[in-house]
């Protein structure tokens, strides 16, 4: 039995998620189609009870109530189609939103931020579409198969006459689906890589402009727009087609249904009335522009499904349920390896970080320090071998849980969050990390995570102290860091900063030094770093070389080993 592709899945979801609106519009779009359906046949009788000397405004009156019904389906019909879509499209974000943040680093980092952001505007709204496409492509083919219906009803050779002309319409949107659906998809793929490649030069775009190369990174940027442009025209030059077949195919089926009808009429198969119903119904049925519209909705739509699909389909790391058992923060990695590209970052590493110890991981460039990093606090699994907290695998381990007992602070932070309140409190629980109602300028974890990471000073000196706007704190590389490694002192029990000290002045990154090595801290500490003065403080030195752990030991230790010391031959230590 063949599985419908993942794209089909999402389609079909999204048309649920449209919910009662959905329903709602196929509701109406199928009274409509009735009235529709219904208002050819009432007006010939109408004409027939006139030529018949009936007096009567019995017919004219039930086809004007059927005008009024196709005007009134045709204003709720958008009505519930947008509340649908707009309803489907905000799940679909959602969910695609909440699956990114849930997979691991290595995950997301296969696509490019601006071409997920992309994804997420652009192709969800095509997306979200697909209720209201579904909905009105399945009912829109119901005026042209009910006018064959009628007309085979009223004389079967007006029947067979526009049977045969609507498959020769049905064969040329058949070819136009099967074009489109490609080029929208290669136009939508080429948006995304120019999208992705503007997030990087917006990155970068300080250095863009120390390099003088601003016209350069612009070419970069929109090298593919060609390729866009050419997808662009080629969809329209198909649409327009489609629609000039359609345009041409149409006017002669009714020419051939009403040349056949007159026939009927003068040898007197039909009444003047059914005469006049016929020609309503040929147009009707004749009148696919509205299902090519829909068609060529349906097929944006699910081409863009396609690329929601891609992310969507990446397998979410699943979460423990186990506790932390009580413990000071042991750390214990065993034979764990990661690879990148068929490369080892990490090969067969054993680490023991006994609870409230401080642990500086050195290496050269590219050594795996940031990957250690990374799967000490399950940032990502390990592809081989297990990462032990207190004699738990992270992978057995709630996910509340390990978020309390282990903080990350980073090189270059992101500082997440309305405020730069909110930003330090972001991995406290809610009442802790909640912004203060009263005149205090922060909550007491808050207040006491600024003063550990030495930023309190620099907070207070901001428009509006903690509750300035993180978009608003005119910040240095190092106050940055400073809010990071604040965020990061939630730890219970590790503490993990990748390379996080790194823009400090020598005289803060002292302080800081000194508070994160003290005896009193209560947590181990796996500090990545590349100055002498961090590791030579701490209690131990993990050395990596190729991704490989060449040795654990005190820096005194391994400062014999010349090897060793031309680690920080950039840290102005001499070989």
């Amino acid at each position: 039995m063949r599985t419908l592709a993942g794209e089909d899945r999402l389609l079909f979801r999204v048309v649920r998620d449209g919910g009662g609106w959905t329903v709602t519009l196929v509701v109406v779009a199928l009274a409509g189609a009735a009235a529709e359906l219904a208002l050819p046949a009432v007006l010939g009788l109408a004409v027939d009870a006139a030529v018949g000397g009936d007096a009567s405004p019995r017919w004219p009156v039930v086809a004007c109530a059927l005008v009024v019904i196709l005007l009134v389906t045709d204003v709720l019909g958008d009505l519930a189609g947008g509340y649908g879509a707009a309803r489907a499209t905000a799940r679909l974000r959602r969910r695609l939103l909440r699956h990114l943040f849930a997979l691991d680093v290595r995950a997301v980092r296969r696509f490019p931020v601006g071409d997920l952001v992309g994804r997420l505007a652009g192709q969800a709204a095509d997306t979200g579409q697909a209720g209201t496409a579904v909905a009105l492509g399945g009912i829109a083919v119901l005026p042209p198969l009910g006018s064959v219906v009628a007309l085979f009803l009223l004389e079967p050779v007006l029947g067979l006459t526009l049977l045969a002309g609507l498959a020769v319409l049905t064969v040329l949107m058949a070819t136009f689906v099967t074009d489109a659906s490609a080029v929208i998809t290669a136009y939508q793929r080429v948006l995304g890589t120019i999208a992705g490649r503007l997030q990087e030069a917006l990155g970068g775009s300080r250095t863009i402009a120390a390099a003088g190369t601003t016209d350069a990174e612009c070419d970069r940027v929109l090298a593919a727009l060609p390729q866009l442009r050419d997808h662009g025209r080629l969809g329209w030059r198909l649409l327009a087609r489609a629609n000039a077949r359609v345009a041409a195919v149409a006017p002669l089926l009714q020419v051939a249904v009403v040349a056949v009808g007159g026939y009927a009429l003068s040898v007197g198969w039909l009444t003047p009335g059914q005469l006049v119903a016929a020609v309503q119904y040929a147009a009707l049925g004749a009148g696919l522009g509205a299902v090519l519209a829909t068609l060529n909705r349906l097929v944006r739509s699910r081409a863009a499904a396609r690329r929601i699909a891609e992310p969507l389909s990446c397998p979410v790391r699943p979460d423990g349920d186990e506790p932390l058992p009580p413990g000071g923060g042991h750390l214990r990695l065993r034979g764990v390896g990661v690879h990148a590209d068929d490369r080892p970052v990490l090969d067969a590493v054993d680490l023991d970080v006994p609870a409230g110890c401080t642990v500086a991981v050195v290496g050269r460039s590219g050594a795996g320090k940031s990957a250690l990093a990374a799967v000490a606090g399950r940032l990502y699994d390990p592809d081989t071998g297990a990462v032990l907290l207190d004699g738990v695998p992270l992978t057995r381990l709630d996910r509340a849980a390990l978020r309390r007992a282990v903080g990350h602070a980073f090189d270059r932070p992101v500082l997440v969050g309305e405020t730069v309140h909110d930003a330090i409190g972001l991995g406290l629980p809610e009442r802790a990390a909640r912004p203060p109602s009263t005149g205090a300028p922060a909550t007491a974890a808050v207040l006491a995570a600024a003063r550990a990471a030495q930023v309190d000073g620099v907070v207070a000196r901001l428009p509006d102290g903690f509750r300035t706007r993180t978009v608003d704190a005119p910040l240095s590389g190092g106050e940055a860091q400073r809010l990071g490694l604040a965020r990061a002192f939630h730890a219970e029990r590790l503490l993990i900063l990748d390379d996080a000290t790194s823009s400090l002045d020598t005289a803060t990154e002292h302080r800081i030094t000194r508070a994160l090595t003290g005896r009193d801290s209560g947590r181990t500490r796996l500090v990545v770093t590349h100055r002498v003065t961090t590791a030579a403080a701490a209690d131990l030195v993990a050395w990596l070389e190729a991704g490989r752990l060449r040795a654990l030991a005190p820096h005194r230790r391994l400062w014999a080993d010349p090897d060793y010391r031309a680690v920080f031959a950039g840290d102005g230590v001499p070989r």
